[in-house]
């Protein structure tokens, strides 16, 4: 089958199993072609608990699936790899956390989406890269501990008079992503903006004009007067940008800004896994209560 057939077929499974398709930004162009819906991880996490469908296709890493599984326990939440991680994830354990509250006693927790179930069942409340700031400003204590990205725990203390301590964890590709890189983009492409994640380093986020989560690109995108913008996050997003913004151009700030577990789900392994309702993601009852309250209180806050 040549993908157009693969696509179709996918539309005729997603009727039959009454299924829907949620798709991070970051995915490749023919996975976001056949989503549902499209967005970052504090957008998919809410569109999870407001599907009507009865089975859920999430292509994301396994976090992502994980946090639909308990915002949606009454749903089937499948992925198309199971093997799709997140190394940042990885990057702390509950057990880890655990020890780590007891060095801080009475220190709130704030725990980014970017974690397993059984971390986030462990902390006070979850944030996102879109949303990090206010969750850190709505809580009532001078000292937080954030957990597990050092690069985002420094964004935010750049923006609050509250003491943020941070875990010494990292995404990989926005870590990668280096001051030289954005320099060199910029002395090719002077009318450019430059937009960066706020996972980047803190010597890149000094050259952004802006700084925005991958939902708020989306969004800021469509507005903006700019016509050329250097993006510096993962560069999967670079085509859903060019394709909702065909009249602007956008150029990665670094070409090789790639997450490869990102890369792994393809459209074969999305319809693979519609027909054969593989690989549906657990958690734990008591894990997922307690997540589940983590999450809550963050969109609560957005």
């Amino acid at each position: 089958m040549d993908k157009q057939a693969i696509a179709a077929r996918i539309l005729e499974l997603k009727k039959d199993r009454n299924a829907t398709i949620l798709a991070h930004n970051y995915q490749i162009g023919e996975v976001q072609d056949v989503a549902d819906f499209l967005g970052d991880s504090l957008g998919l996490s809410i569109k999870a608990a407001q599907v009507e469908e009865d089975v859920i296709l999430f292509c994301g890493v396994h976090f992502m699936a994980e946090t639909a599984a308990i915002l949606a326990p009454d749903k089937t939440v499948l992925t198309p790899e199971p093997e799709a991680g997140c190394p940042m994830a990885d990057m702390i354990e509950a057990d880890e956390l655990i020890r780590w509250k007891k060095d801080y006693p009475g220190r709130p927790v704030v725990c980014y989406v970017n974690t397993t179930a059984a971390v986030k069942a462990e902390c006070d409340i979850c944030c996102t890269s879109s949303n990090a700031l206010d969750v850190v400003e709505s809580l009532d204590a001078e000292e937080i501990l954030f957990a597990p990205d050092k690069n985002l725990a420094g964004y935010v203390a750049r923006n609050t008079s509250k003491t943020i301590i941070p875990w010494d964890g990292y995404c990989y590709v926005h870590n990668n992503i280096h001051a030289r890189d954005v320099r060199e983009k910029m002395e090719r492409y002077p009318a450019a903006e430059v937009w960066v994640h706020p996972e980047c380093r803190p010597e890149v986020i000094d050259l952004a004009h802006r700084v925005l989560s991958t939902g708020k690109m989306i969004s800021e995108a469509r507005t903006t007067p700019s016509q050329e913008i250097i993006i510096g996050t993962e560069s999967g997003i670079i085509y859903r940008l060019q394709k909702e913004n065909p009249s602007k151009l956008f150029y990665p700030a670094k070409e090789l800004a790639l997450c490869a577990n990102m890369k792994k789900i393809t459209l074969r392994k999305v319809l693979h896994s519609l027909e054969n309702m593989e690989y549906e993601v657990k958690v734990a009852p008591d894990v997922s209560r307690r997540a589940r309250g983590a999450i809550e209180r963050m969109t609560q806050i957005t």
